[in-house]
């Protein structure tokens, strides 16, 4: 499948009246909008709730970077940095609903482009699906530990979050990336302002050369790399910006600057609150470890159980990690349904699902999508033992095992994309910085693979497994239906030395 900028003579039009492009006659994007489609996608607030025990150690490996977390973040921020400016190139080329898929077509060629996009999106909407009921699931516990209040079960408010979902994809990607911005940054300033409390209050015993030095790892640079490992999931889906391609005004311009805006600022964010955390703690592992599900949380303790904050600000730390969670949501949302009518317009999966609303917005492919989440809450009621964690809500289990898998399937895919850039822009006028990003993301993502891989027990060893082999259905399926080049756009609104026919 090419991407080339003239029409291929084995390209078949769409048919009179219909529609397969995206945005319909209705505002266009902005660049506001892209960076909030990332930033909301890598749900930043999240991130730092959960995930900073696995960069310090607290994981299935036992080994990690201790309280050089930070350093470990700061290498993951520069080796994402450089995958960044891959996917800007780009998106700079390509301007289309499948970012990815179309991205690693066009460096390895239409077949494991396929497999590619059908593990991508098979992985992120298995993401969303689990982090879904992680919302319903936490929303009630909450309620009933913090207010007694168990009117709604787990399976209503699932529902509800479910209904949310249809009305932002039916209404279109601009309700949704004005939703993922305010809540993203309401949650992010809430955050910033706790951590720079903290940092205040640790006055004099703050220390940015523990944090910073591979001496404060209990295994040197060993541990560090490790925490490297774990530091890259933190920046998973930072690329989803260009998912947007055909609805954004000047896409050649604001999407590569989105992406890599949203990489340097949400970086920025990660390293400070990851030192609050450290620091907030002493620099101390075993107090950390009391605390290894959520440190943020016990950060937020009264002074007497050695937090820094109290009831209120723990329940609103609560609530802001919540809204992050459905900034998460919507991100995921959004790129399923458009990876899903990006790969059904090239006949990859049905034909009939590349095709959109009146509202220029791609509902049959969101209906695929909102019926996945919904399989996904019966499996959470109906079959409590799948993927069942001991000790843990069902709901957890399921967010836990999907979260991995669709945070696995990412990397394989900026992998596979880093590879295929090596052709894919070969054309690349500084091509000294060309292979020197290359270089950098084939060791980020290799080596985050091979983290997840690596001395880790079952079962969450089987995403590894589960992902590479929809990996090689997605090649088999690539073979056994090749696809077609089905349809261009012209970017009419662009000037003429941006628009033209571009491949989708």
């Amino acid at each position: 499948m090419s991407h080339s900028q003239s029409t291929s003579p084995d390209s078949t039009a769409p048919s009179p009246g219909e529609q397969t492009t995206l945005g319909g006659s209705g505002r266009k994007l902005t660049l506001v909008d892209a960076v909030a489609q990332s930033v909301g996608f890598m749900g930043p607030v999240f991130s730092m709730a959960f995930l900073v025990p696995l960069i310090v150690g607290l994981n299935a490996t036992s080994k990690g970077a201790g309280a050089a977390a930070p350093l470990s973040v700061l290498i993951a921020a520069v080796g994402v940095l450089a995958l960044s400016w891959l996917v800007a190139q780009y998106a700079k080329k390509i301007q289309a609903a499948g970012s990815l898929y179309d991205y690693v077509t066009d460096g390895l060629g239409a077949r494991f482009g396929a497999a590619a996009g059908f593990l991508y999106y098979l992985g992120i909407i298995g993401l969303g699906g689990g982090l879904l009921v992680m919302i319903g699931g936490t929303i009630h516990d909450t309620l009933l530990a913090e207010f007694g209040f168990d009117s709604i079960p787990n399976t209503g408010w699932d529902l509800i979050l479910l209904a949310l979902v249809c009305v932002i994809l039916y209404f279109g990607v601009g309700l949704s990336t004005r939703a993922q911005l305010a809540l993203a940054f309401f949650s992010i300033v809430v955050v910033l302002i706790f951590c720079a409390y903290i940092v205040v209050k640790v006055g004099g015993d703050n220390s940015v050369s523990t944090a910073f030095s591979p001496s404060s790892s209990p295994d040197g640079w060993n541990g560090v790399f490790f925490g490297v490992l774990y530091g890259v999931l933190l920046f998973t889906g930072f690329e989803t910006a260009a998912n947007l391609g055909e609805e954004t005004e000047h896409p050649k311009r604001d999407i590569p600057r989105a992406i890599i805006t949203a990489v340097i600022v949400i970086g920025a964010f990660y390293l400070f609150v990851t030192y609050a955390q450290i620091a907030g703690y002493r620099f101390s592992l075993d107090a950390l470890g009391k605390n290894a599900l959520a440190p943020l949380f016990g950060l937020a303790a009264p002074a007497e159980a050695g937090g820094y904050g109290g009831t209120a600000i723990a329940r609103l730390l609560e609530l802001v990690v919540v809204l992050d969670m459905l900034a998460v949501l919507i991100g995921i949302s959004v790129a399923g349904s458009r990876g899903v009518f990006a790969m059904s317009r090239d006949h990859r999966f049905p034909s009939g699902l590349g095709k959109v609303s009146r509202r220029g917005t791609p509902l049959r492919a969101s209906v695929v999508v909102v019926v996945i989440f919904a399989l996904f809450i019966v499996a959470t009621r109906e079959f409590i033992h799948l993927f069942e964690l001991p000790g843990t809500p069902h709901y957890v289990a399921m967010f836990a095992w999907f979260s991995s898998f669709g945070g696995f399937a990412l990397v394989v895919i900026y992998f596979l994309m880093t590879l295929g850039a090596i052709k894919g822009l070969r054309d690349h006028k500084n091509k000294v910085l060309l292979y020197l990003t290359i270089l950098a993301s084939l060791l980020v993502t290799g080596g985050a693979m091979f983290g997840a891989w690596y001395l880790v027990p079952a079962p969450t060893v089987w995403v590894v497994w589960a992902a590479l082999g929809l990996l090689a259905v997605g090649l088999v399926l690539g073979f056994v239906f090749p696809g077609k080049q089905t349809a261009h756009t012209s970017f009419d609104e662009l000037p003429e030395s941006e628009s033209g026919p571009v491949k989708l």
